[in-house]
């Protein structure tokens, strides 16, 4: 016969995290955890840091009384940005219900994408692990291909989590993002943490010594539209039509349809619960990216 052992595991897991939490202090973090889980572990976490933690709807309550508990919603990231400016904070983290994705304000409460966390988590692993495997969301920007390339093997993958911790084991990587705020870890069994992320960018600000705008500043190199969603009747057949009309450019179906030009690219995938086309441009100009995102938004609507 087996057996049961009933077991409280959460501060065994805040010891295993501060294990990479080398460094650290002196940072004032705002922390939204929109009234779902991650206000029990931010609060216990925060007990081993020198740093001050500023709680925004830590709470845990199902009905969501302040905002949704998205941190890919503008509008659910206001207070947030609000605070940081107010405490004159090093920046803010928002978690999402069951604090397992998250999202980045710098000091200013300037949204930071999630494709820029991830060049910074990859560059942040890389000073010490030269030559490693990291995952990239197929969705990111240019600039985290270029940064991973510097010191390591830059990945892409699909997007969705099941897909990426198999492609993770399978490559052994050291780390993944993606751009809904998922990050994922070898060292934490190939799965996400909400903890690590917040961990890692606090010792990369303490490490070296800059603000987290000035850290990202050199990554807005390109111009995206981030995602955009249209319904459409038959997915599939808009994207063969698609395929029809930008086939002088290099096509890649790794997840949907992305093709790709010296200046600019663009990738649109299905929902897989929904009658939505998912589509993503980025350009190196501002307006090459609005003009094209437009030429795609009147393809994919018409």
């Amino acid at each position: 016969k087996g057996m049961l052992i009933s077991k409280a595991v959460l501060s065994d897991y805040i010891s295993y995290i501060m294990n990479f939490a080398t460094g650290i202090s002196g940072l004032k973090v705002v922390a939204d955890a929109g009234n779902g889980m991650a206000g029990l572990t931010l609060s216990k976490a925060f007990r081993y840091l020198s740093c001050r933690l500023v709680p925004l709807y830590f709470k845990p309550d199902g009905s969501f009384p302040n905002h949704e508990a998205n941190p890919l919603k503008k509008e659910a990231l206001t207070d947030l940005q609000k605070k940081v400016v107010e405490e004159k904070a090093d920046f803010g983290v928002a978690f999402d219900g069951d604090a397992d994705r998250l999202g980045f304000v710098d000091e200013n409460g300037e949204i930071i994408s999630n494709d820029l966390i991830t060049a910074l988590i990859a560059d942040e692993f890389l000073r010490e692990n030269k030559g490693e495997k990291i995952l990239y969301d197929l969705r990111s920007s240019w600039i985290v291909k270029e940064e991973i390339s510097k010191k390591g093997i830059p990945i892409k993958c699909r997007v969705g989590h099941a897909f990426i911790k198999q492609q993770m084991r399978d490559e052994n990587a050291l780390f993944a993002g993606e751009l809904s705020g998922h990050f994922y870890f070898r060292d934490h069994f190939f799965t996400e943490s909400d903890l690590l992320p917040m961990i890692i960018i606090m010792r990369l600000l303490c490490h070296r010594g800059k603000p987290l705008s000035e850290l990202v500043r050199p990554l807005r190199r390109y111009f995206a539209s981030g995602e955009i969603n249209s319904e459409v009747p038959d997915k599939d057949a808009k994207i063969l039509e698609l395929e029809k009309i930008y086939n002088n450019g290099n096509i890649e179906k790794l997840d949907g349809l992305t093709v790709e030009y010296n200046d600019w690219w663009f990738n649109v995938r299905q929902s897989n619960t929904e009658p939505l086309l998912r589509l993503n441009v980025e350009a190196k100009t501002k307006e090459l990216m609005e003009k094209k995102r437009d030429e795609l938004l009147d393809a994919i609507r018409g």
